[in-house]
């Protein structure tokens, strides 16, 4: 359904997009994720039309509809948007917001179309109120059934949820995505939170300073991060340098496969606490408990391992019931570890 290749987007001398390629399937929900100025709100602006690229083609469903040579209006495109602010008329009731979308078509299916998405979110009680009349998780639902009145075959959402507070958040989220799955309709949504997008979304496109890092499942993008930069966006890491020698890395918390990485290359290693466990057998890799902290169903404990400069994190199922000063052997589960190159940030 979208197709980005080779897209560049410059603002005078600033790049907020380099080199960005990027497919997604119709009916998958595809996120987009990365800090405050990664460029994903450019990319989803580019998508929809409201930025022209500098460089490259974006094509919607095998059409071309932003290159060297053509560009078509964001009113042509077929495309849904939700605002962070749900950018609702003030003016307009709940059942005339809705409505907007359909101006020109036929009364009678105009009314039905705008009374059974209002039914299916859960606001038709509220079709002839004002939105400021509305509460966020309210408008939120409004501002999703004016995008897909419609029937757009891309929806974007531009940080969608980032107003709402605690289970409201997590309820809105998840009734919009079960909509949205129900009906198919490919979406982007923008987020900065690894928590959200794994959440919600088939693929994930990671971005950073306006390049493209990687793109793929949820499962791939947090098993496999192809950078510790990656790695560290979805969890705490325990992070060694070592050297690449046979195909392994040798730490003090063991030697690690790194077949991706050439002979004497310098590598990063990067262990999720998880992954870090309380051996019940002598092991090469002895600590000495610095802090343990009862967490609720894990307890976080904080180790000291001779040859390392920082202290090892690791999380136990359960009461450890350490203190500190106590002297423990730590076994990795290896199937775990992420083995990088060590000019990554």
């Amino acid at each position: 359904m979208v197709s980005v290749e080779a897209v560049s987007v410059w603002f005078g001398k600033q790049t907020a997009l380099e080199d960005v390629s990027l497919d997604i399937g119709t009916g998958e929900i595809a996120c987009l994720l990365g800090p405050s100025g990664s460029g994903k709100s450019t990319l989803l602006r580019v998508i929809a039309g409201l930025e022209r690229p500098s460089l490259g083609i974006v094509k919607l469903a095998g059409v071309e509809v932003a290159s060297p040579s053509a560009f078509l209006e964001p009113e042509q495109r077929r495309v849904g948007m939700v605002f962070q602010d749900y950018a609702l008329f003030p003016h307009l009731t709940v059942g005339a917001n809705v409505a907007f979308g359909l101006r020109g078509q036929d009364r009678a299916e105009t009314m039905r179309a705008v009374s059974s998405l209002l039914e299916r979110l859960g606001v038709a009680r509220y079709r002839d109120s004002y939105p400021h009349q509305l509460s966020g998780g309210e408008q939120q639902r409004v501002a999703l059934a004016r995008a897909l009145a419609a029937r757009p075959r891309l929806l974007l959402m531009d940080e969608p949820f980032s107003s709402l507070d605690g289970r409201l958040r997590d309820q809105v989220r998840q009734e919009t995505m079960d909509l949205l799955r129900e009906t198919r309709t490919t979406t982007v949504v923008v987020t900065h939170e690894p928590a959200e997008a794994m959440r919600i979304a088939d693929r994930i496109a990671l971005l950073s300073e306006g390049r493209l890092l990687q793109s793929g499942t949820v499962e791939d993008v947090y098993a496999r991060p192809t950078t510790a930069f990656a790695a560290r966006l979805f969890s705490d890491l325990n992070e060694l340098q070592g050297t690449c020698l046979g195909g392994c890395v040798a730490t003090p918390l063991g030697s690690f496969a790194a077949p991706h990485l050439a002979e004497q290359a310098q590598a990063r290693v990067c262990i999720r606490p998880q992954h870090v466990c309380i051996a019940r057998r002598p092991t090469n890799v002895r600590g000495r408990v610095v802090a343990s902290e009862f967490l609720g169903e894990v307890d976080h404990v904080v180790v000291k391992v001779e040859g390392l400069g920082s202290p090892v994190s690791l999380r136990v199922f359960g009461r450890a019931r350490l203190s500190p000063g106590d002297e423990i052997d730590l076994d990795v589960d290896a199937s775990g570890v992420i083995v990088v190159p060590a000019d990554d940030r």
